[in-house]
């Protein structure tokens, strides 16, 4: 999971010292901020994987953060989960209404915390989780970073590892290069779009010795689909 980015903004340090040793002890990478303020920087370097948003912050609150990143194309799909000490059904309705994916309720344990993430990163963004996948003989380990083809081990470089890995998660679904380059390198990272071409050339070869290489299709004019 350390590929994974949780970004955490919580005023209060002892909940955010907590909240960054949980995670990093289940192999998220973490940065702490105690404000929007400050969160924003990040945000406009990189979009981390999850937001865990306090509600009750100073200066900005976290529903109005909510509000301004829903509006922005960028982080309109960033997964955020909402952490308050605000308990009524009301308060719930209101921040999942507003943008939340989820809402976590102070004081929570370390196992809550972590399986709602894992939740929603299953929900939001399966390519970031440990789930072993298999389609038709292909079975892919994220753990070990192995893929075997009926018993047959297939070796990948990082990148046509990652690629491979969501395009498994994600069938049937054309993506653009773009759309590929920020999913799966992320929108920090800088590189040409063509770049994608030379990954996707890679993973088939690869695929090609086993017989699978249909699945990586070439949409003329589109992108790329993996497809049974």
């Amino acid at each position: 999971m350390a590929d994974v980015m949780v970004l955490v903004v919580e005023d209060e340090a002892a909940i955010a010292t907590l909240i960054q040793f949980t995670l990093e002890q289940a192999g998220f990478a973490v940065q702490c901020v105690p404000s929007v303020e400050e969160a924003q920087p990040f945000l406009q370097s990189r979009l981390p994987d999850v937001l865990l948003l306090d509600w009750m912050l100073p200066g900005i609150s976290g529903i109005d953060f909510i509000r301004q990143l829903r509006r922005d194309s960028r982080s309109c799909d960033l997964p955020i989960i909402l952490l308050t000490a605000r308990g009524e059904e009301t308060d719930k309705e209101q921040g999942l209404n507003l943008g939340a994916d989820d809402y976590i309720t102070k004081p929570f344990s370390p196992r809550e915390l972590i399986a709602r993430i894992n939740a929603l990163l299953r929900r939001r963004a399966p390519q970031k989780t440990s789930t072993p996948l298999s389609i038709q003989g292909l079975e892919l380990d994220p753990v070990q970073q192995r893929v075997r083809v009926n018993g047959q081990a297939v070796a990948f470089g990082p990148s046509e590892f990652k690629l491979l890995h969501f395009f498994m998660t994600h069938p049937d679904r054309i993506y653009t290069r773009s759309q590929l380059l920020d999913q799966v390198w992320g929108d920090h990272v800088f590189v040409e779009e063509r770049t994608v071409d030379v990954h996707i050339r890679r993973l088939r070869r690869g695929l090609e010795t086993v017989g699978y290489e249909h699945l990586i299709q070439t949409v003329r004019g589109s992108g790329y689909r993996f497809s049974l």
